[in-house]
C-alpha cells in the first residue's frame, strides 16, 4: 500500500517533521489514556456506584411493598430515608420522559444501571440540578420519587486527571521543543554556511552541537578548504600559463610583422590575433571568481550602467523595465561582465537589445531579449558549456567568438546561487537569457 499521498500533509522543514515525531506518540498516548480512563470511569465506577445506590433503592421499595397502606410506608420511610439520605415522596407525580444533559454520558451508564438493577423505574431526571439525582419509580402503594446526591453514583472531579495529563502533555512539549530547537539549531547554521559558499560567499562557522553535526561541519569545512584552495591554484597556475604563451605568441607577431605583407603573412597573423583571443577568453572564464568580493550594491545602477556602455558603442541596446527595490550582496564586476556578454551576443546576432530588471524578495532577474535567430531548444544546454559554439545556427555576418560568453555568464549566475535559462522572446522573437542570482 502506497503512502505517497500523505507526502502533500506532511510538514517540509526540519523543525515541523521533529515537532510532528515528537507530538504524534505524546498525543497518541493521551488519547490512549484518555479513552481507558474514561471507558473505566464511565462503565465500570458509575456501575459500581450505581448499584450500590439500587441496593438502598430496592430496600425502601420492599418497606413501601410490605405497608399497609401509604400513611404506614411514609411513616416508616421517615426513620430510615433520612440515615441513607435520601429524599422520599410518595405519591408523586411522574413527569413524561426521562431528562438529562447532552455531555452528560455517565448519566446514561446510571439510568441504564438503575433500569437494570431496580425493578419498575420509570423516569430518571438529571437536569433538574447537576447535584441531584431524581428517580420515580412504581410501587403498590402509587409512584415513590427518590432523590439523592449525584455524587453517591458518580466519581467527583473526574476531568481532573485529563487536566493534568493535558497540562503534563503541554509542559513536556515545551520542554522537548526547547531542547529539540538547540540541537536543531546547528544545523541550521550548517545550511545557511553552505547556502552563503553555494553563492560565493564565505560565511564564518564553527561546527557546535552533537557529535553527528559536528562530524558533518568539519566534513563541510575540510570540503570548502579544498575548493578554495583548488580555485587558487587554478588561478596560479593560469596565471603562469598566461605569461609563458604571452610571450611565444608576442615573438610570432614580431616576427610576423617584419615579413613582407603577402596574403600568408596576413593570414597567419589572423591565426595568431584569434590565438590571443581564446586565450584572453579562457582565462577571463577561468578566474572569473577572482575579480571582486561580494558587496550590497544597486543592481538597477548595474544593469544602467552596462546599458549606457552598449548605448554609446551606438548598439540598439534598451533598459524596458525596472521592478522593485533595494541593495543586493552581489560580486559587481562580476555581474557586470555576465552582462556584458549577454548584451554582447543579443547585439551580435540581432539587431536590436531589451533588458529588463525584476529585484523579488528571494531573487533578482535579469532578462536579456534580442530579435536575432535565438537558439533551438534541443540546443540550449549544449549552448551553456564552455567552447560551445552554435554559429551554424546564427547569424555570422556581425563576428563569431569563441564559445565562452554564455558559459561564463551561467557560471557566474551558479556562483551567485542561480542560474541561466535560455528562452524565446515573445516580444522580440529572438533569444531571451533570464540571469537569476539568488539574494
Amino acid at each position: 500500500m502506497s503512502f505517497a499521498w500523505l507526502k502533500r500533509y506532511l510538514p517540509r522543514s526540519l523543525y515541523g517533521r521533529a515537532a510532528l515525531i515528537l507530538l504524534v506518540p505524546v498525543v497518541s498516548l493521551q488519547l490512549v489514556v484518555s479513552v481507558v480512563f474514561i471507558q473505566r470511569h464511565f462503565e465500570g465506577v458509575t456501575q459500581q456506584m450505581t448499584r450500590n445506590v439500587a441496593l438502598e433503592l430496592r430496600y425502601l421499595l420492599t418497606i413501601v411493598d410490605t405497608a399497609a397502606s401509604v400513611e404506614d410506608a411514609l411513616a416508616t420511610l421517615g426513620g430510615i430515608a433520612g440515615p441513607l439520605a435520601f429524599e422520599i415522596a410518595l405519591p408523586s407525580d411522574l413527569p413524561d420522559r426521562d431528562r438529562r444533559l447532552f455531555y452528560d454520558f455517565s448519566g446514561l451508564q446510571m439510568i441504564e444501571t438503575l433500569r437494570a438493577e431496580v425493578a419498575g423505574v420509570r423516569r430518571v431526571d438529571l437536569a433538574v440540578s447537576s447535584r441531584q439525582v431524581w428517580v420515580w419509580i412504581d410501587t403498590r402503594h402509587g409512584v415513590l420519587s427518590a432523590v439523592f446526591d449525584r455524587r453517591r453514583v458518580s466519581a467527583s472531579n473526574p476531568h481532573q486527571l485529563l487536566v493534568l495529563m493535558v497540562f503534563t502533555g503541554i509542559l513536556l512539549t515545551l520542554v522537548a521543543f526547547v531542547f529539540l530547537r538547540n540541537q536543531l539549531r546547528p544545523i541550521k547554521r550548517l545550511a545557511a554556511a553552505a547556502a552563503e559558499f553555494g553563492r560565493g560567499r564565505i560565511a564564518p562557522y564553527k561546527p557546535t552541537g552533537a557529535v553527528e553535526v559536528r562530524a558533518a561541519g568539519n566534513a563541510f569545512l575540510d570540503m570548502r578548504g579544498r575548493i578554495e584552495r583548488q580555485i587558487e591554484q587554478r588561478t596560479m597556475m593560469l596565471s603562469g600559463v598566461s605569461h609563458d604563451m604571452r610571450t611565444p605568441l608576442t615573438r610570432l607577431k614580431l616576427g610576423i610583422s617584419m615579413l613582407d605583407q603577402t596574403p600568408e603573412a596576413e593570414a597567419l597573423q589572423r591565426d595568431v590575433e584569434d590565438m590571443e583571443r581564446l586565450l584572453a577568453e579562457f582565462l577571463a572564464f577561468a578566474r572569473d571568481d577572482s575579480l571582486d568580493d561580494p558587496q550590497d550594491c544597486d543592481p538597477e545602477a548595474l544593469v544602467s550602467d552596462a546599458v549606457a556602455n552598449f548605448v554609446r558603442s551606438g548598439a540598439k541596446v534598451e533598459l524596458a523595465g525596472v521592478t522593485g527595490t533595494g541593495q543586493v550582496m552581489l560580486r559587481p564586476m562580476a555581474v557586470a561582465r555576465a552582462l556584458e556578454n549577454l548584451i554582447g551576443n543579443a547585439v551580435r546576432y540581432g539587431s536590436r537589445c531589451e533588458v529588463r530588471l525584476a529585484i523579488g524578495d528571494r531573487a533578482v532577474r535579469i532578462s536579456v531579449e534580442d530579435d536575432g535567430p535565438g537558439i533551438p531548444e534541443d540546443r540550449r544546454e549544449e549552448a551553456l558549456k564552455p567552447f560551445s559554439r552554435l554559429d551554424a545556427a546564427r547569424n555570422q555576418d556581425l563576428g563569431s567568438g569563441v564559445g565562452l560568453g554564455l558559459a561564463i555568464a551561467n557560471d557566474i549566475a551558479r556562483r551567485h546561487g542561480g542560474s541561466l535559462l535560455l528562452g524565446v522572446s515573445e516580444g522580440l522573437g529572438g533569444l531571451k537569457a533570464d540571469l537569476v542570482l539568488a539574494r
